[in-house]
């Protein structure tokens, strides 16, 4: 544009030099003719746009928007008109808690009230496209700077509408997953009426309170204590069990020897137990009396 107006001045010069008395009237053809070439050359640079892949241009003229759009590629258009574009692509939008982390420097996570009146921390990024065709829409309604105008008020205002309804343990644990799950689909409406297209919510982080979190671990302890303390119990009442057990077996086996076994059997045990002894000896066994003799073999 700004060329176009400079061949526009130049023509303008070289037709005033014309009609005045001036040295440099005869020279004043030439720069009528360079002042054309100018235009010319403005209005072709102008008349060529070049819309890069995952883009696409919106023409607007003198506060007028033209609803159609602008392919990638080299486009030809008016020179007259001015050209807003707009990504198409995968955008993310992220409110963290921690400073260099989020779309905005500083703590831009959100803060929202839970249904016990307990104060939640909550760290969002939002996953979002602009449609093609509504393109033109949104710079007509919303306009070009459609993350601050829409994606950032209604993310967090539809998260704060939602935790409402929810305790703040029941945020962090048992509901984490329904919760996503409602405000996905509330803000999905918004978008959608708005031109915008979202693909994916992700609630990163969860922060509690600290008394919050102080009651959780002791809870936790104390479930950990309690499964320890069962498992000692099971254990003890298992070596109980044995000795139990072993007791009985003692008790039978000395309830067998003591009416079930024989003189003969006696003295087999009694020479079997001399026989295995570490010291050499010689067991001579009368007949008679049927009463075993030892000599030691030393």
């Amino acid at each position: 544009m700004l060329i176009i107006l400079a061949g526009i001045a130049i023509i303008v010069a070289g037709i005033v030099l014309t009609k005045v008395e001036s040295p440099a009237k005869e020279w004043s053809v030439t720069i009528s003719i360079i002042g054309v070439l100018v235009f010319l050359g403005g209005a072709l640079f102008a008349s060529l746009v070049q819309v890069e892949p995952g883009e696409v241009g919106v023409q607007k003229l003198f506060g007028k928007v033209d609803d159609k759009t602008l392919e990638s590629g080299l486009n030809m258009i008016n020179p007259l008109k001015e050209v807003v574009m707009f990504n198409i692509k995968t955008q993310n939008y992220t409110m963290s808690a921690v400073t260099d982390e989020g779309s905005k420097l500083g703590d831009d996570a959100i803060r929202v009230l839970s249904a016990d009146g307990l104060e939640v921390v909550i760290d969002l990024t939002v996953l979002f496209r602009v449609s093609p065709t509504e393109t033109p829409n949104i710079l007509k309604n919303i306009g070009a700077d459609y993350v601050n105008t829409v994606v950032r008020p209604i993310c967090r205002t539809k998260i704060r509408d939602n935790a409402v309804y929810y305790e703040a343990v029941a945020l962090y644990s048992s509901k984490r997953d329904e919760f996503q799950t409602k405000i996905f689909t509330s803000i999905e409406k918004n978008f959608q009426e708005r031109g915008l297209i979202l693909e994916q919510l992700l609630v990163r982080n969860i922060t509690l309170p600290e008394s919050v979190k102080a009651s959780i671990e002791s809870k936790i302890n104390a479930e950990q204590d309690a499964q320890k303390m069962t498992f000692v119990l099971q254990k003890e009442k298992q070596e109980a069990e044995r000795k139990r057990v072993e007791a009985q077996g003692i008790a039978d086996y000395q309830k067998i020897l003591s009416t079930g076994l024989s003189d003969k059997q006696l003295q087999y045990e009694m020479i079997k137990a001399i026989a295995t002894s570490p010291n050499a000896k010689l067991i001579i066994l009368d007949t008679k009396k049927n009463v075993p003799f030892i000599i030691d073999g030393k």
